[in-house]
């Protein structure tokens, strides 16, 4: 996250958490005329798994979304630390979850995602890999069956790759290229209205 999406997400965090989700991140998109301010919820963790009793796993639905944009939205017009005008944006993480942290990369070893690089590594800025661990401060992924280890300083921005063919929504290996694709699902997300400078 750049210094203004920590600066903003370490605001916002406590406010969130008391709805009852977490703040996975934020994104602060400037522009001239009108900024994007993303922020991304999930669930907790213990609440995103099935429970023991068999209970259906829990996910951020329409009305978590708003609720945090409503409490969000009147903590940013109090404490206003953007001051242009923006769009305030609340979503799920979605199923191309992005990664803000490095515990993020943790949770998902052995899962392929895209990273783009601060300062280019080995020629490269981008790269889609598996993350095959995470040790230290640093990532270690598998690029085109070789190994490259990136400092976690170094990423700005990463997200996870789908396996869409797991998930029922592209052709498995085997399958006829010609099936019924399914339609893929999109993230939960609420809108504010643009906050107005003057």
């Amino acid at each position: 996250m750049t210094d203004k999406a920590t600066q903003i997400a370490a605001l916002l965090a406590p406010t969130v958490e008391s709805l009852g989700v977490e703040l996975l991140g934020v994104e602060y998109l400037p522009a001239a005329g009108n900024a994007v301010l993303r922020i991304y919820i999930d669930v907790p963790a213990a609440e995103a798994a099935a429970g023991a009793d068999g209970a259906e796993p829990r996910s951020v639905s329409i009305e978590d979304c708003e609720a945090v944009s409503r409490e969000v939205s009147a903590q940013l017009d109090v404490e206003d630390p953007i001051s242009s005008n923006y769009t305030l944006e609340v979503s799920s993480p979605g199923i191309d979850r992005p990664l803000f942290a490095l515990e993020h990369y943790r949770r998902l070893i052995g899962e392929t995602v895209k990273v783009a690089l601060k300062l280019p590594q080995e020629g490269r800025r981008r790269l889609q890999g598996r993350i095959d661990a995470v040790e230290g401060e640093q990532v270690v992924f598998t690029v085109e069956a070789a190994t490259f280890t990136v400092p976690f300083s170094n990423i700005d921005k990463g997200r996870l790759v789908p396996d869409w063919a797991a998930l029922g929504l592209a052709p498995s290996k085997g399958e006829p290229q010609g099936a019924p694709a399914k339609g893929r699902p999109k993230n939960k997300s609420s809108k504010a209205k643009p906050s107005k400078k003057k």
